[in-house]
């Protein structure tokens, strides 16, 4: 019966929701976009053209690696215990993980599934992998290497002891810190342990050099404490790594200290930090200034060395990250351009230190202020060997901040990861803002992309899976805000093929003209024509429309033009961008933008913190509404059903929410193009667009009645057949031609939800029980009907008929979705809903469906056309020099045994050999079987006779080798005999004299 009453109060006579039933009421998770938890690591290969990042486990996610390919190629690999990923590390066909729980999982990238798990004896310090090898090396705690049998899936007999304790039996602990291949000889290893570094061979089973850093006293080191230097002191090692032709080894220390080694005589050549050399002499300088007089700055750690080299290997470079001091206000990656290195054999030992002493140059890339660079990947564009440092094209940095920067190298320029990364990475490339979603027509999203100068691909690889593609939905577009002033917008999709996968990016920062404090409050954009508005917490509203930049490629003059309240920005457009997302028009109001909608029909509405309320006529544009709350204060009781008799002073009131429709008022028998405006304290005011003789349009006040509490979604809604009464193209076409849409009106707040016929019915109201109302919007199910969904504070999802408003289902969705940023969550008029997981992660859900979780990808990431490189190798003068160079193939029966069978590999290599060799023989078989010579025609018997001449040749070829042969012996034979004849003479002469 109450049911019943709401409708006849609401003016409904229909049940909307008649063809609904909670069986039809189930969440399915579609897609998730963004990264989980905080990052901990990364690798790229790019040979398959991959980027793997690796998670830590927090209070958002577990631990897990994500491995991203071109486009929006993705798939995830979970860890197999709760746990956070200190090291990824591709290795061929395979990825590896190194977790905090010292497990080692190795990952198929083939088949996207974990291949094998491993926990090795004892705590996991370092771990090494290369292309050319089916082995994992791992460095212990103890300090003792072992190795993992990555195709086998099983440890070695490989157990390298601990070097250190044995050269220094005093070490009370010498844990192994990095573990690098010689790039050239696979048979060396350098391994590096905290107290020093050791060159171990394979082939001979012995260390040939050891390294360790000495200051002696007054030698100030890498420290910037002048007072450090009175003693003899060892600063304990970071990393090791090989010179890209080996001819050099580099040592980092915990006091950012550089020290340069010669591997042959294990010489020290240089050392030095970022600002000072010669530090390990008495007397040298290593003070890096405070910012006041007197004093010193700190240094930051070590974090990443990486020895990059250009195609050419022996122009190097050093990148480093960290050894700055703290007070530094330039923040980034340091790359210290060493140029081309001298020739070893042929040059001095001051030529070499002098290398090392004055760069080529040496420069920063800049990343931004007050965030440190904590790790790195390079982007190398071919070659996987060379430690992954081999002709880089750009680095990705990792930020203290938990941030990614991406740079080009060695220039340091920043790199959009726009359509060059996942948008999953966009997500923490800065980090997001805000997040609003729009339903844009299909077609009209087909058409919107963009055209922009931009580099080459940085990732190319993987495949996407094929999904069911919707031709009639229009799409689900994303508008993410970011820290930098960045926008991008990008089809979500419906679970089904995104047909249109390109982002498009918008310059924010430029358009409104300045780089600092850009905080966007409320994004809006058109359905229908794609156009975009965006309003900030500093109370700018810009809008962009779709275009051509007629200023393509010119940097131009930013011109300031005021007209009708706006200023016009068409000249503020990227000068990268040919077509795309153009600025138009921006307007400066005061206070955060608290509410912002853009229409189908060219206007845009902005409520703002103040109060204030401004309407924007795009065909001009021109500000065809601006006022106040307070300026119909005195009408906002009038329609309301609460009654007072306190006079209290008014609080502070602003717009939250704001729609267009088109419908008939109350006690009016023709439609209006209707704007409706709800506020924080409840009020819902009704405002009336009215063309003008001159051919734009007014704005005219007609009521307001007043809802209880926030009010967070107004939806108008035709009373006859249901469907939305929204001021679309059609419906204000059709106000020409005397269309009358009978429509009412329906309010949610936080408290409560109201149906009525506008401006200021009674209608029909229901409250929460006990909760509080999040997020809401009224969604359809195909043609079975309409309901009201709303996301509440108890963490569940619950759905009510219209115009009952009687539940219909309710399910929990906390497990998912992070109920602290419910009123962060959009909901589309389809029963998809886009809220946060976390703190950069949003998770993509339908109500109508079948209650399963989320799936697996099955997105390709591995092409088996594509091989691995053969590995470098020594030179032509190592080689000629006795150096005796060890193979992959040698390294496995050092490393696996001589037991060991061949690798899947191998045996996969010669199987598709032996196949290929058995068809060319059927296939000469069967041509030789089904074609005598008598119908043969003249090409074959060409062939035929050529191939017998041949042949022949061949014989004729091993005849004369063997007559050659034979007529050697027979010379031989005969030089022996008329030796031997001519000996006897000259003995029987001489005993013929003596009388013999």
């Amino acid at each position: 019966m109450t049911q019943f009453l709401r409708g006849k109060q609401a003016g409904v006579q229909r049940d909307f929701s008649a063809g609904l039933d909670p069986s039809l009421f189930a969440i399915d998770e579609l897609v998730r976009y963004g990264i989980n938890s905080q990052i901990g690591a990364l690798a790229y290969d790019p040979v398959q053209s991959l980027l793997a990042v690796g998670t830590n486990d927090t209070q958002y996610g577990p631990g897990q690696v994500y491995v991203f390919g071109r486009a929006r190629v993705s798939v995830t690999f979970p860890l197999p215990r709760k746990a956070s990923v200190r090291t990824v590390q591709f290795s061929a066909d395979k990825l590896v993980a190194l977790d905090s729980r010292n497990e080692i999982s190795c990952f198929s990238l083939e088949t996207t599934r974990i291949v094998s798990s491993y926990a090795p004896p004892g705590g996991v310090t370092a771990i090494l992998t290369d292309p050319a090898l089916d082995y994992a090396l791992i460095g212990l705690q103890n300090g003792e290497v072992v190795a993992y049998d990555l195709d086998r899936q099983g440890p070695t007999p490989l157990r390298i002891p601990n070097f250190w304790k044995q050269q220094n039996p005093r070490c009370r602990s010498a844990p192994i810190v990095s573990l690098a291949l010689h790039p050239r000889d696979i048979g060396i290893l350098l391994i590096g342990y905290s107290e020093g570094a050791v060159i171990y061979s394979f082939k001979s089973d012995k260390t040939t050099k050891f390294f360790q850093y000495e200051l002696p006293p007054g030698a100030p080191g890498g420290d910037s404490d002048p007072t450090s230097g009175n003693t003899r002191r060892y600063p304990h090692l970071t990393q090791a790594l090989w010179h890209p032709t080996g001819t050099f080894v580099l040592t980092g220390h915990d006091d950012s200290s550089l020290v340069v080694w010669d591997p042959k005589d294990g010489r020290r050549i240089l050392a030095r930090t970022l600002q000072n050399i010669h530090v390990d002499r008495a007397g040298a300088s290593s003070e890096v200034l405070g910012s006041t007089s007197g004093t010193f700055a700190f240094k930051s750690p070590l974090f990443r060395i990486a020895w990059c080299s250009k195609e050419n290997p022996d122009d190097t470079g050093l990148l480093v990250a960290g050894g700055t001091a703290t007070t530094s206000v330039e923040k980034g990656l340091s790359f210290l351009d060493l140029g081309q290195t001298p020739v070893y054999a042929t040059s001095s030992w001051q030529v070499l230190q002098n290398y090392f002493e004055k760069p080529k140059g040496q420069h920063t890339l800049a990343t931004p202020p007050n965030s440190e660079v904590v790790e790195f990947c390079l982007i190398p564009r071919r070659s996987p060997y060379y430690a992954g440092s081999h002709d880089p094209i750009a680095v990705i940095a990792l930020l203290t901040s938990g941030e990614l920067v991406t740079l080009s190298f060695p220039s340091g320029h920043p790199i959009s990861p726009t359509n060059q990364l996942h948008p999953s990475l966009t997500y923490v490339h800065p980090f997001i803002s805000r997040v609003d979603l729009g339903y844009v027509d299909r077609t009209r999203w087909l058409g919107m992309v963009e055209n922009r100068s931009k580099g080459p691909l940085i990732l190319k690889g993987g495949a996407e899976a094929k999904h069911p593609i919707l031709k009639f939905a229009n799409r689900n577009v994303i508008q993410s805000a970011h820290a930098d002033g960045t926008i991008r917008v990008w089809d979500a999709g419906h679970g089904d093929e995104v047909e249109n996968g390109s982002v498009l990016q918008i310059d924010l920062s430029r358009a409104i003209g300045r780089s600092s404090d850009i905080n966007v409050s409320r994004m809006s954009i058109s359905g229908a024509t794609g156009e975009l508005a965006v309003g900030l917490r500093t109370g700018e509203t810009t809008v962009f429309r779709w275009g051509h930049n007629k200023d393509f490629g010119r940097n131009t003059t930013q011109t300031e033009v005021k007209n009708f309240g706006l200023q016009s920005i068409t000249s503020r457009a990227e000068p990268s961008l040919k077509e795309g997302l153009l600025p138009l028009t921006l307007f400066e109001g005061q206070g955060p933008v608290s509410a912002l909608k853009v229409t189908d029909v060219g206007f845009v509405a902005a409520g703002f913190e103040t109060g204030k309320i401004v309407v924007i006529d795009l065909r001009g544009p021109a500000v065809i509404y601006d006022a106040g709350i307070d300026d119909f204060a005195q009408y906002s009781r009038r329609g309301s059903v609460r009654k007072s008799t306190n006079q209290q002073p008014r609080k502070p009131e602003w717009p939250t929410c704001i729609e267009f429709g088109v419908m008939s008022l109350e006690s009016e028998d023709y439609s209006s193009l209707l704007m409706f405006v709800g506020t924080s304290l409840g009020s819902l005011s009704t405002f009336k667009l009215l063309p003008q003789s001159h051919g734009g349009y007014s704005v005219q006040y007609t009521g307001t009645t007043s809802v209880d509490g926030k009010v967070i979604c107004v939806a108008p809604i035709d009373a006859e057949l249901g469907d939305p009464a929204e001021a679309t193209q059609a419906a204000v076409a059709g106000l020409r031609e005397g269309a009358r849409i009978n429509g009412v009106l329906l309010a949610v707040t936080t408290s409560s939800v109201r149906i009525f016929k506008p401006p200021a019915a009674k209608g029909a109201h229901k409250s929460w029980d006990e909760i509080l109302c999040d997020s809401a919007a009224v969604v359809r199910y195909h043609a079975k009907g309409y309901a009201l969904l709303g996301l509440y504070g108890d963490g569940s999802a619950k759905v009510y008929s219209i115009p009952a408003l009687k539940q219909i289902a309710s399910a929990p969705v906390d497990h998912i979705l992070d109920v602290r940023r419910f009123s962060e969550a959009v909901i589309t008029s389809t029963g998809d809903v886009l809220s946060w997981t976390g703190p950069s992660e949003t998770a993509m859900l339908n109500v109508w469906g079948t209650g399963t979780d989320l799936t697996r990808s099955r997105d390709k990431l591995f092409n088996v056309d594509v091989q691995v490189p053969p590995r470098p190798t020594i030179s032509n003068v190592q080689w000629m020099t006795g150096t005796l160079y060890v193979t992959p193939a040698d390294m496995d029966a050092l490393i696996g045994g001589p037991d060991r069978p061949p690798s899947k590999r191998m045996l996969e290599q010669m199987r598709a050999e032996e196949r290929e060799r058995r068809a060319l023989g059927r296939q000469a078989a069967s041509s030789s079987s089904s074609s005598g010579r008598e119908d043969e025609g003249y090409w074959a018997y060409m062939q035929r006779q050529v191939q017998e001449r041949t042949q022949n040749l061949g014989f004729a070829d091993n005849s004369m080798d063997r007559l050659e042969e034979n007529s050697s012996n027979f010379a031989d034979d005969v030089n022996k005999f008329v030796s031997k004849q001519k000996k006897k003479a000259v003995m029987g002469l001489i005993g013929s004299k003596l009388g013999l």
